[in-house]
């Protein structure tokens, strides 16, 4: 039984010390890599990788790789603003085209391939062959390089707001970013030790989440404010939007109001109508006219629903009914009197910018005291409900009407808002910190993120503490129940010890069997060596041998057959 056990053992370690030539696998990663499919080359042990030009282009793919990852990882965390890109892209460009999407898709494909040829890399030197990429491989490194770096830059310019973003994802990323950097090291540790015993000369986040909580810490989930309704659902800014938003349960709305030639309120976002109506068709000669320098009974006429079926701005479109797509083709500009109706017939918050009429409009200087007109003489709200946000005369508006919620879209001083009755803030969620969310509610200052729209962002703004949310998507919002990523600190420190535990054991069996490996292999080698030296010195030995042992030979032949002759 032993002996049958040795002999295994003795067959395994056979096997192991042995050096194996994977010679198909090797043309195939050597065709892929520098299309040189028959001639692969095998480097000497402590030779290097490849020569200086190689080496300067694996340099090259490496930088490429981690650029790409980057702007890869920026810009699918950037999914929550996508829809304001793609406006502004349309705003520029002046027609509709999803830009984003065609921006992350590049940039994945780029990923996708930078990481594949890094692969090959990889596995050529894990197989020991000198690298040689091939020109084309190396034409489209240098264009995903110039893609990446001239897109990060564009964009850093255009949307700085994005790096913001982009820190903020590394709050809820941060355990899960910690894992993926140690299991890639764990990966790479095959190679890295099978060339470190080879080579002649041999030679550990700092981050933040608050979705890291003690059970029972944490607050309830923040109220959902539809950002001009529902408008994946439906055209932004109508009754329908509104309508919509209170059905999958929001708890306020907001919209952008301005005010028409005639003094009537009504919800428009752009200064013109061009994106949004049917302007081209009904006014073609006024498709960039401020949209405040248009009668009430011209704003009826325009159609605001069908441009939302053709350019389908959420690709939402699709997943409407048959009614659905017909009532959002017929809607109309919403008055903010019906606005306001709806919101107090379904006891609804509601909050609203409200732009300023251009010079020479008739209510340029009476556009807040129409807007109070509204509130107070023409609806049925109750001042509560609104959430006031212009600043303009704010001491005016509250000492006319006290009970509206005073709501300031600027980080001041906590003296300076209480001095101004600040009750809430409105602020980009770029602008989140648990911290300072904590200050503000510790005063009786409540805080609205905007616009909120991804799962995660609003994981991040439960967590952090906001008390509400303005989001594009109060549908797939409300179903959330509990934080991505939310766990206990302990769970958080037994990821880690686990992680770092199993790492650490996998790199070390790894350092170990190579270790051990290229020692025997190097003991096999010299073994070979000498056996085939002492073979080739007995067999020089043996053909001396044969040489003085024929020339003796042949003298002691030479007289017998002289004496042969004389006879």
């Amino acid at each position: 039984m032993e002996s049958s056990l040795s002999q295994q053992l003795r067959g395994f370690r056979a096997r192991l010390l042995r050096r194996y030539d994977h010679g198909p696998f090797v043309s195939c990663l050597s065709g892929l890599y520098g299309c040189r499919w028959r001639r692969h080359e095998r480097k000497q042990l402590g030779d290097c990788c490849c020569n200086k030009l190689e080496g300067a282009s694996f340099v090259f793919l490496v930088v490429a790789f981690c650029l790409t990852l980057v702007f890869l990882y920026f810009w699918g965390q950037a999914k929550n603003d996508y829809n304001d890109f793609d406006w502004f892209s349309f705003g520029h460009l002046g027609f509709w085209f999803p830009w984003s999407v065609v921006l992350l898709v590049i940039s994945a494909v780029f990923f996708t391939y930078i990481s594949f040829v890094m692969l090959l890399a990889v596995c050529l030197l894990s197989e020991g062959q000198k690298l040689y990429l091939h020109w084309s491989h190396k034409i489209v490194i240098a264009v995903s390089l110039i893609f990446s770096g001239v897109a990060t830059a564009v964009l850093s310019d255009l949307w700085s707001k994005e790096w913001k973003t982009l820190l903020l994802s590394f709050q809820i990323t941060a355990p899960y970013l910690h894992v993926g950097g140690v299991l890639l090291m764990t990966s790479l540790a095959w190679p890295l030790a099978l060339h470190f015993f080879r080579m002649r000369s041999r030679v550990p986040l700092g981050l933040y989440s608050p979705c890291i909580k003690e059970e029972g810490s944490l607050g309830p989930p923040p109220d959902l404010i539809g950002h001009r309704g529902a408008p994946m659902l439906a055209p932004e800014n109508t009754l329908m939007s509104f309508e919509k938003a209170v059905e999958v349960g929001s708890d306020g709305l907001e919209t952008d109001v301005t005010i028409s030639w005639d003094g009537v309120p009504f919800l428009m976002h752009d200064h013109n109508l061009q994106r949004t109506t049917n302007i081209h068709e009904v006014f073609p000669n006024h498709t960039n006219t401020i949209a405040a320098m248009f009668t009430w009974t011209e704003l009826e006429s325009l159609n605001a629903g069908a441009w939302f079926l053709s350019q389908d701005p959420f690709g939402t479109v699709g997943s409407l009914g048959a009614e659905d797509r017909q009532l959002a083709g017929s809607q109309s500009i919403c008055s903010l009197l019906d606005f306001l109706q709806l919101a107090a017939q379904r006891d609804k918050l509601v909050i609203f910018d409200l732009y300023r009429p251009p010079r020479g409009h008739p209510y340029r200087d009476a556009w807040i005291q129409r807007t109070l007109e509204v509130i107070h003489n023409e609806s049925s709200i109750h001042s509560s409900q609104v959430l006031w946000l212009p600043s303009h005369l704010r001491s005016l508006v509250q000492e006319f009407d006290p009970d509206l919620q005073q709501t300031s879209s600027s980080q001041l001083p906590l003296e300076e808002l209480q001095s101004n009755s600040i009750i809430r803030l409105n602020l980009h969620y770029s602008s989140m910190s648990a911290e300072l969310i904590s200050e503000y509610a510790a005063v009786n200052i409540s805080t609205n993120l905007y616009v909120i729209s991804q799962p995660w962002l609003f994981s991040l703004a439960w967590c952090s503490g906001a008390q509400s949310v303005t989001t594009n998507a109060p549908q797939l919002l409300r179903p959330i129940r509990s934080p991505l990523f939310l766990m206990t600190p302990a769970q958080y420190n037994l990821m880690w010890i686990l992680t770092d535990l199993l790492s650490f054991i996998v790199i070390f069996i790894i350092l170990f069997f190579h270790w051990w490996r290229e020692r025997g292999l190097a003991c096999s080698d010299s073994k070979i060596l000498m056996e085939n030296g002492t073979y080739r010195q007995m067999k020089t030995e043996m053909s001396d041998i044969w040489s003085v042992s024929s020339g003796n030979s042949q003298p002691e032949r030479m007289p017998s057959l002289a004496t042969v002759t004389e006879h």
